[in-house]
């Protein structure tokens, strides 16, 4: 497989050699544990990396983290950089090594790990952020509409003739003239507050740098009957959301998080789910992926747990990659890029 896709790169290099001069670029890539270990096939997948080939000079190897000396002296003149999860850290020394490097298109979303050395060094990095950020907002917003509606607490509670009975089930407000709570204005939630505009609902932004212990944030605990968490993923954040806040939450309220696990304090949403079995806690993220065994996550009846699948998959991954191909083709052309992560933004 490997050798196949060598020999499609060396070909379409070839075939462009004679036309005009083209980008030198190079897919950069470690690899992850997912995606049977080849996330530049997921992600790069059904003909685009041999489109990457045809519109740059497409280095024939896959630069990693160990490799990267064996082949840096042949990437002097390496211009662009494609990659997705997986991107190799490499060092500042390393990449003062690449004299050349003008930009890193990168098809996947945070990027924190990695980026501020590249934009340091003057390398303009573009992400899939606002691409990924579109599968989550959707699946949030399912959520929302479904948690308005009392479904989750119903269908938990209807296991029997007398509660499954339309007289007795438990219903939701429904979404009408209702608050929903979106805690943070990153990508994820502008998209969503997109999504629910069509609504009748009472959308509440907080800041994505609200201080624990702010008032505002009792308050939407208080008063909104969805809250989502869309909090920055930042220390200052770890934690913030504690029993005094859960204890708060209207009966039957229901809090989502697609953020980051680590966010919630794990101890005291249990503690809170255990007191009040009217509430619900949808869990695509936890502080351990999955919870660790024995984990009373799995066995509240209140909480659903989602294994991280809030995000770009399957078909949807192919979407970032061809955002990226296309902000590629706007730099080389010298438009304005759509996906540009520029200092003043962070």
């Amino acid at each position: 497989m490997h050798a196949d896709r060598t020999k499609k790169l060396n070909d379409a290099v070839t075939r462009n050699a004679s036309s005009k001069r083209l980008k030198k670029a190079a897919f950069f890539n470690d690899g992850t544990p997912y995606f049977n270990g080849n996330v530049l096939n997921y992600v790069y997948s059904v003909g685009r990396q041999e489109r990457i080939a045809a519109i740059t000079e497409l280095y024939p190897e896959v630069i990693t983290s160990q490799n990267f000396e064996e082949h840096v002296d042949q990437l002097q003149e390496l211009e662009v950089v494609f990659s997705t999860w997986g991107m190799p850290m490499l060092e500042e020394e390393q990449l003062r090594r690449l004299p050349n490097l003008k930009c890193l298109f990168y098809a996947a979303g945070a990027s924190k790990h990695f980026r501020e050395t590249y934009l340091e060094l003057g390398v303009r990095v573009i992400t899939a952020t606002r691409v990924n950020a579109i599968p989550v907002a959707e699946f949030c917003l399912g959520q929302i509409l479904l948690a308005m509606t009392g479904y989750f607490r119903n269908t938990r509670e209807a296991k029997d003739p007398l509660s499954a009975s339309p007289l007795n089930g438990f219903a939701g407000p429904g979404n009408f003239n209702e608050t929903v709570a979106l805690i943070g204005e990153g990508s994820v939630s502008e998209k969503l507050q997109e999504l629910l505009r069509p609504f009748d609902l009472n959308v509440v932004v907080l800041s994505s740098f609200v201080k624990p212990g702010a008032p505002e944030l009792a308050d939407v605990f208080e008063k909104a009957f969805v809250i989502s968490n869309h909090l920055a993923d930042v220390d200052e954040n770890t934690g913030i959301y504690h029993v005094d806040l859960f204890r708060r939450m209207r009966e039957g309220a229901v809090f989502i998080n697609t953020g980051r696990g680590r966010q919630v304090n794990e101890v005291d949403l249990i503690e809170a789910l255990q007191e009040r079995r009217d509430l619900t806690a949808l869990l695509d993220v936890a502080v351990h992926e999955p919870p660790l065994e024995g984990s009373e996550l799995y066995a509240l009846p209140n909480v659903l747990l989602s294994t991280h699948i809030a995000g770009a998959k399957n078909n949807e991954v192919g979407r970032m990659a061809d955002c990226m191909i296309d902000d590629f083709l706007r730099w080389e052309s010298g438009q304005d890029l759509l996906y540009e992560v520029t200092p003043e933004m962070l």
